[in-house]
């Protein structure tokens, strides 16, 4: 018994002894890095008021902390960033659909200003501003060196005003200077059109309106059809789209999915990740879908792609995605503005990470440069040759008059995406695999 005491006590005292030994260089550790922290501290006091005291020119306060804050974030990754009030409203603006500028979405990478996509309809994209363009320069001012919120001031101005952008493109020689008026940017989240018997869902943006635009659109166009019997198929146009708001990421996924999770996001601590999944209900209930994407395709616009594609209730067609696969939150500051923090990554319904590698297509089409030469006047007018175009020619009258003028609407319907395939290469192809898709489940 007295051995079995001793034993317990010395067990008590080494287990002490053991706490003590590692406990005891762990609180040091910390309270060592905190005492780091406080002088870090201290030693940003210090240059700030050596600053004020002693720089050549009086310096604007504010400022200066506004730009020690936002090197702060922008150390971190090229998506966090401090907002100033007029900034922080601007931004709520836009995510309900309206707001002046040149209608540009752009990222730093390595310090330069890249594009991700002009938006649709806006100066950017009419001028000819295409993703992954490098501006360096904005009215003779060189973009190197500037943080991404202060490239963005430069590029602000009143509406109706111009801006020269110098633009270094992949393929050109040399860099080429780019005029734009600056304007009020009213974005229209989606568009929709009729080919043949498919619809072509154009989406721009996720604001706030998506959702809603999407399922008015393809309400009105299956009701111009004839109803959803007459469907053959919708093309979800995603190319260029830059992405935006989360949720409406997830109601457009939902859209087309019956059920299943639609994505998830995983931050620094395991409880603080989200897991968001389809809801009963279809749209087009179960028809063929093809999704466009490319290398303007971002954020949002990804996880729609990544999670239609990982059901299988997609085929995606097009280019390699951008592959911003981080969450952004914005949390308001004091004095109104706010800090744009990455906080989280995205996964798809597989659980693969698209941060930096973005989504691959199905089946890769390349979008071709469009030839402005115009034909000659003889390719104009020389008529095509067949048996029918023959003198004396046998007239076949095996057919009836509804079968011809079935013929001759199918003709004028592949007229019509040949047409199409010299526009808009990769929706012409997107059209053809849903009418064979449709063709292979006999509809």
């Amino acid at each position: 018994m007295k051995r079995f005491v001793v034993a317990a006590c010395a067990g008590i005292l080494g287990g002490v002894l053991f706490s003590t030994q590692v406990a005891g260089p762990l609180l040091a550790q910390e309270q060592q890095d905190e005492s780091t922290v406080y002088e870090q501290l201290d030693l940003f006091g210090e240059v700030f008021e050596r600053i004020r005291a002693q720089y050549v020119n009086e310096p604007n306060s504010r400022q200066l902390i506004e730009a020690a804050i936002n090197g702060m974030l922008n150390s971190l990754d090229p998506h966090s960033s401090y907002l100033p009030p007029d900034d922080y409203e601007d931004m709520r603006v836009q995510t309900r659909g309206a707001f002046g500028g040149l209608g540009i979405e752009i990222t730093q990478q390595d310090g330069y200003v890249r594009v991700i996509t002009p938006i649709d309809e806006t100066p950017a994209a009419d001028a000819g501003v295409q993703p992954g363009d490098v501006i360096t320069h904005v009215d003779g001012e060189p973009l190197l060196g500037l943080t991404l919120p202060e490239a963005v001031d430069l590029m602000r101005g009143p509406v109706g005003s111009e801006i020269i952008i110098t633009i270094l493109r992949e393929g050109v020689a040399e860099p080429f200077d780019l005029s734009i008026i600056r304007d009020t940017i009213r974005i229209r989240a989606v568009r929709s059109r009729i080919e043949g018997n498919i619809v072509v869902l154009r989406v721009t943006t996720f604001n706030e309106q998506t959702y809603d635009n999407l399922a008015s659109e393809l309400e009105e166009a299956i009701a111009e059809l004839g109803g959803i019997d007459n469907l053959q198929g919708v093309v979800l146009d995603l190319r260029n789209n830059p992405g935006g708001l989360l949720l409406q990421a997830i109601r457009v996924s939902d859209a087309f999915l019956d059920q299943g999770e639609i994505v998830s996001t995983r931050g620094r601590n395991d409880a603080e990740g989200e897991r968001h999944n389809a809801t009963p209900g279809d749209l087009i209930e179960g028809r063929p879908l093809v999704v466009l994407i490319n290398g303007g395709s971002a954020s949002a616009s990804e996880i729609v792609a990544g999670a239609l594609q990982d059901h299988r209730r997609a085929v995606i067609v097009g280019e390699r995605s951008f592959g911003k696969g981080s969450v952004q939150t914005l949390i308001p500051l004091h004095g109104n503005g706010a800090m744009r923090l990455t906080t989280a990554l995205y996964y798809t319904p597989s659980g693969r990470s698209i941060q930096a590698l973005g989504v691959a297509p199905d089946i890769v089409v390349h979008q071709p440069a469009r030839s402005d030469e115009p034909s000659t006047p003889e390719e104009e007018v020389r008529p095509m040759r067949s048996e029918s175009s023959l003198r004396g020619s046998l007239r076949n009258e095996n057919i009836s008059d509804d079968e011809r003028r079935q013929i001759e609407e199918e003709e004028r319907a592949a007229e019509e995406v040949a047409r199409l395939r010299n526009e808009d290469y990769q929706l012409a192809y997107a059209l053809d695999i849903l009418r064979g898709l449709s063709a292979m489940n006999g509809n």
